[in-house]
């Protein structure tokens, strides 16, 4: 296992994880003996049969992908490897980047006796469930030009009793952001769904329990909410729109899934200010959940981030927990914001608490604590994770979205 980072590749040989992801320490432990961890891509390449590289692909100023890591461990590949050996590129790219990468590394390689050929086995994993994605994953996608690297990656992937597909490269990695568009467009869709339902009386959960028996749709992805974030799906829709342009065609599905998100994610601060008039300046906000999602870490477009500037540009004092993410939002944002003890440290005097990462914790709280800390009962749930018309009945003033 090679990383460029030092510090990373020292906690990772004490067998700790550099990331939290529930799982993955205790499988580095169990495995430690089956697991080298080092800076030397020399070493780590020179004999390898299969490489997979999987570093990141950060989105551009202008929406397309950043491939500069991608080709400088190809580079590294080309320069190093001393024997026929399949580079399996599991990072997120573009649509025909594996064929420019092959033609990268073959153009380059330095012992021209070796054949070197490049794969694409894009991954479907989402963080927080990492672990059981990867051991239980739904399917395997392979994409190859020839039978060799495919047999490779069978033969790899052959303790996996699950379907391996098999297809072009081309396809494997169009597969990777329509998967990931789609899933974006349903929640987009949804959330649009709930806006429209609070202007016209209706229940979108009950709207979204109807259309989801339908086995045509399915239930899965339609909870509508303040909006995606992570480091996947505003990336990915924004590198397919990007992808289409180049070759002169209007994704306008996407561009629509886009829009509406980033509106989501300034829905439960423009709430905010409905019920206070405008008048936020001086209020002291709570902010429940920091992370884009439970179960990471990860703020990489976050809801939060959009929340906390808009209420610091409206002159809020804003108190914030998550049960992971203190220490990625000091790292981002320093110290915009004061960093609570606990979730009830986080409402002490606060004027509303807004719920915007539906933790485990956040789930059931103790609503007499909550009134007892709090200036004014005022909670704006971001996740539609509570009983409107319990708390109601309790005293709270509760908003939520689509009710």
């Amino acid at each position: 296992c090679v990383d460029v980072d030092e510090n990373k590749v020292k906690i990772m040989k004490n067998g700790d994880s550099p990331i939290y992801e529930p799982g993955l320490s205790e499988l580095m432990k169990e495995h430690k003996n089956n697991l080298v961890f080092t800076t030397d891509y020399e070493e780590a390449y020179r004999e390898a049969e299969v490489i997979f590289i999987g570093v990141g692909t950060p989105e551009k100023q202008d929406g397309s992908a950043n491939l500069s890591y991608v080709f400088e461990v190809a580079k590294q590949i080309a320069q190093t490897v001393q024997r026929d050996c399949v580079v399996v590129i599991k990072s997120t790219v573009p649509i025909g980047t594996n064929d420019k990468i092959e033609s990268y590394i073959r153009d380059k390689q330095k012992n021209k006796d070796v054949c070197i050929y490049v794969a694409s086995n894009p991954e479907f994993l989402s963080q927080g469930t990492a672990v059981k994605d990867t051991l239980c994953a739904s399917r395997i996608v392979i994409g190859v030009e020839e039978v060799f690297p495919g047999e490779v990656l069978k033969k790899v992937y052959e303790k996996f009793d699950v379907p391996k597909l098999i297809v072009k490269r081309r396809s494997a990695e169009m597969i990777k952001y329509a998967a990931n568009s789609m899933l974006a467009t349903r929640i987009s869709f949804m959330n649009d769904i709930a806006n429209l339902c609070e202007l016209v009386g209706a229940d979108v959960n009950m709207v979204r329990k109807g259309i989801g028996s339908d086995s045509r749709i399915g239930s899965k992805f339609l909870y509508p909410g303040c909006g995606y974030g992570g480091s996947c799906f505003p990336k990915d829709v924004k590198a397919l729109v990007k992808t289409a342009e180049k070759k002169g065609y209007v994704m306008k599905v996407l561009k629509a899934v886009e829009e509406v998100n980033e509106h989501q994610k300034e829905l439960l601060f423009h709430k905010l200010e409905k019920y206070y008039g405008g008048a936020l300046k001086g209020k002291t906000i709570a902010i429940w959940g920091l992370a884009f999602k439970p179960e990471t870490d990860d703020m990489r477009e976050a809801t939060s981030l959009v929340i906390i500037r808009l209420l610091k540009d409206a002159g809020c004092k804003i108190r914030v927990y998550d049960p992971v993410a203190m220490d990625e939002c000091h790292r981002r944002i320093g110290n915009d914001v004061e960093y609570a003890v606990d979730m009830y440290d986080a409402v002490l005097n606060a004027d509303a608490l807004l719920l915007l990462t539906e933790w485990k914790p956040f789930r059931l709280p103790s609503w007499g604590v909550l009134q007892k800390s709090m200036n004014r009962s005022v909670i704006i749930d971001g996740r539609n994770i509570y009983d409107g018309k319990e708390l109601r009945q309790l005293g709270f003033d509760y908003y939520c979205i689509g009710q």
